[in-house]
């Protein structure tokens, strides 16, 4: 670093000063600075949140939260503001899978922060939050990948297990195939007031279940010409499995209308059997406090598709600074302390699977004298082996808006199975080629 500040003129570093890029001394000082952000809400968040209270004692700075909504809100509110010409404000979650729509609001992190801070993040974390060669954002402690959370205790009844047995010819056990969640999930359910599983049901939230189904059921979301091709025997069967447990009343009749806080909050009233979830919830499923099913929760590696694939549809979140920011340079110092080694150590204990490599150490060095959450590490370690991200396409998110409503017209039952996909099909091609894609 210090042969690099040799080399080029004191005019030059004055300007990379100003900006952060040489800044050693974070957080820095901002006297007077007030940063508006937009980030996402929900329980899971808040831990982390707490922490901005210690940032602007550091700083001097102050931080004024404008929105905290889910990031399917959140997305709409931002793109509002893009069309209404209000992106005023400095800092904002986002997330891998929404990012590549507007890449030009944000600013590029590489200018504002010094390059060792960066290093210290997984590699392909980094590369993923890196969009035409900008880093657009700064990802935090929640690389995420779904594994399967159980009801233990379900599995260790012996009358469960003989009747399982009798009725269905295999042992019963933590499921390790869709087929097998589908079984389960049948015989577990005892409505209205026992459910066996339950799913996302709107937004990209089913999109993207039914895509990592369509995966494992060894089939394409998008071809290799680019063309969306889960209208196909694969994608049938990927979306048959959603209808017919909604058809055996398996799950609960509102599942077309829950996103995550809802199958989460779900899963720890202890009113469902199988639970395919975040790493964000691990903690929350098995507290006391917040979870009816504390001390009964066990995790697996997500289950295969008939193909032999298993589900690993993943992403991961960060915090952006908008091109538009006045004080880019305070905005960048608060996005490095809600995703430094402190911060991510933080979110680690509750669940979240840490973005830095140094975190990653020392969380599994932390989980050897817990063994819930060495079991947590070790099915997200796992599952991580089998993890896939969306399409890389910008209209991700607006093909997810154009096929989720014709994913719930089969599960109401207005549709079939391949009508609804033929349909959402053809609006996903329309997208594409408006977008001159195809």
């Amino acid at each position: 670093m210090k042969y690099l500040l040799a080399s080029v003129s004191a005019g030059a570093i004055a300007l990379l000063a100003a900006q952060g890029a040489v800044a050693a001394d974070l957080p820095g000082k901002f006297d007077g600075v007030t940063i508006d952000a937009k980030l996402i809400g929900g329980q899971q968040y808040e831990p982390l949140y707490e922490r901005i209270d210690e940032w602007e004692k550091l700083t001097g700075a102050k931080v004024n939260i404008l929105s905290k909504k889910n990031h399917f809100e959140l997305d709409k509110e931002i793109k509002s503001d893009i069309a209404s010409g209000s992106l005023n404000w400095c800092v904002g979650s986002n997330h891998s899978s929404f990012a590549p729509q507007y890449p030009g609001i944000y600013t590029d992190l590489n200018k504002l922060l010094p390059a060792e801070e960066i290093a210290e993040f997984v590699p392909n974390n980094i590369k993923a939050s890196t969009l035409d060669g900008k880093l657009v954002m700064l990802p935090r402690a929640q690389f995420d990948v779904s594994a399967l959370y159980y009801q233990k205790s379900l599995y260790e009844d012996d009358a469960n297990k003989k009747a399982f047995k009798e009725k269905y010819g295999y042992y019963l056990t933590p499921p390790d195939t869709w087929q097998q969640v589908s079984d389960q999930a049948q015989f577990f359910t005892k409505a209205p007031d026992f459910y066996g599983t339950q799913f996302a049901g709107k937004e990209e939230a089913i999109n993207g279940r039914f895509y990592e189904m369509v995966i494992a059921e060894g089939g394409e979301y998008i071809d290799a010409q680019g063309k969306p091709a889960f209208n196909s025997e694969a994608g049938v069967k990927a979306l048959d499995w959603f209808v017919n447990l909604y058809k055996a009343k398996a799950v609960p009749a509102g599942t077309t209308n829950y996103l995550w806080d809802d199958l989460g909050q779900g899963f720890a009233s202890g009113s469902i059997a199988i639970n395919l979830d975040w790493p964000g919830w691990a903690s929350f499923f098995n507290d006391p406090k917040s979870s009816k099913v504390a001390g009964n929760v066990g995790i697996k590696v997500a289950p295969k598709g008939s193909s032999g694939k298993r589900t690993g549809w993943s992403g991961h979140h960060g915090f952006s600074v908008t091109e538009n920011c006045a004080h880019k340079d305070a905005a960048a110092s608060l996005v490095w302390w809600l995703t430094n080694e402190d911060s991510q150590k933080l979110e680690a204990k509750n669940g979240p699977l840490p973005t830095r490599t140094k975190v990653w150490e020392w969380d599994i060095e932390q989980s050897k004298s817990d063994p819930y959450k060495s079991e947590v590490l070790n099915a997200f370690q796992e599952e991580a082996k089998s993890a896939f991200p969306v399409p890389p396409l910008a209209e991700w998110i607006e093909i997810s808006n154009a096929v989720y409503p014709e994913l719930q017209a089969a599960i109401l039952g207005d549709k079939t199975s391949k009508e609804a996909l033929d349909t959402a099909a053809q609006k996903a091609t329309d997208i594409l080629k408006d977008a001159g894609k195809l």
